[in-house]
């Protein structure tokens, strides 16, 4: 059924509804805004954003209450995990009147190569894989370097061992034995049968986490496991192409009972770092430092050219074949511009 063309009188009106629509929500907002400026303002007190909604956020006071708060416009982006200082108001609403220094901030580039916070003040960044959708090599070292270049300490979760079979076992059992060679903690678990779950709710205990992973490796099963009073949603794998449903929509910070933090943040089936240098992608790489800045060209690509240090510790066993390529193949997609939106897990 074809759709009917508007005239001119009738295309104004409707532009003349959704404009006085907009004017209301803006004027609403504006009134909001002045109450909580203008109003009586309780005294200022420090405070931790638990989530984000839009122009507001979700502030958690020193005595556990939760309140939702305007942020002044001063004060740029605010992320889950922040702290600040914040007054309530008398309609039970709060402002934030101040950010303090983060201590380290996890970013992610958009489809247009802009950065964009996804949390801050984090310990341990848990980057969660899975048999099914299948763990590649170079998507778990594109979310080590940016683990490391944030300065935030990375920590391997095989989720779903309750899936390794004769066909993949092998596969699984070498990608955890060179990541332990290289230093990094490879925790094995089961959200479905809970196993290896006590070892990592020790391990995450008096510390603020984030949790990142490509869609449908169970990042928030592994959390409502770890924390059965809370609502968190759970999607499965589309069955045919194995990949995720989206179903955390923005970074969200839960409480352990017995002490430490979970941030369960928005996913991405490939984590860009083209907004880094060359230099940063291979300081992101631990075991190449050792070698680094002994090439014997200052601008060495370490690939064919003469006395490059990094080639010379692959030919010696220091660093793995497939860490060296995986380096090389993150360098060289340095500069693209990825044409798919990042998604949600």
């Amino acid at each position: 059924m074809a759709k009917r063309k508007l005239n001119k009188r009738q295309a104004w009106r409707i532009s003349k509804i959704q404009q006085e629509r907009g004017d209301r929500a803006n004027k609403k907002e504006d009134q909001i805004h002045h109450e909580l400026e203008g109003g009586d303002l309780g005294p200022e007190q420090n405070g931790q954003v638990i989530s984000h909604f839009g122009t507001q956020v979700l502030v958690e006071g020193g005595d556990g209450l939760q309140k939702r708060c305007y942020m002044r416009a001063n004060l740029g982006g605010l992320v889950t995990g922040d702290q600040v200082a914040w007054r309530l108001g008398n309609n039970e609403q709060g402002v934030v009147v101040a950010k303090h220094d983060r201590r380290c901030e996890l970013q992610r580039p958009n489809m247009y190569g802009e950065l964009k916070s996804v949390a801050a003040n984090i310990d341990y960044m848990v980057i969660v894989v899975a048999p099914e959708p299948h763990a590649h090599r170079n998507l778990i070292d594109r979310y080590l370097v940016a683990a490391e270049i944030s300065q935030i300490e990375p920590v391997l979760c095989l989720n779903k061992i309750d899936l390794l079979n004769d066909d993949n076992q092998a596969h699984f059992t070498s990608l955890i034995e060179d990541y332990e060679k290289i230093g990094y903690r490879f925790i094995q678990a089961s959200a479905k049968n809970e196993n290896g779950l006590d070892e990592l709710k020790t391990f995450l205990k008096d510390r603020i986490s984030v949790f990142v992973g490509q869609s449908g490796v169970g990042k928030s099963r592994i959390i409502s496991t770890l924390l059965p009073d809370e609502d968190i949603r759970v999607g499965g794998l589309r069955e045919q192409s194995k990949t995720g449903r989206h179903t955390t929509t923005t970074a969200t910070l839960f409480h352990f009972p017995s002490g430490g933090d979970l941030i369960d943040s928005p996913g991405i089936r490939e984590f860009g770092l083209w907004h880094m240098e060359e230099h940063e992608i291979l300081e992101g790489f631990k075991e190449f430092e050792d070698f680094i800045g002994y090439c014997k060209f200052r601008d060495c690509k370490h690939q064919a050219e003469p006395g490059c240090a990094i080639k010379k510790a692959l030919e010696d066993g220091h660093i793995s074949e497939g860490r060296f390529n995986s380096f090389q193949q993150i360098v060289d997609s340095l500069g693209e511009v990825n044409v798919r939106s990042p998604e949600k897990s």
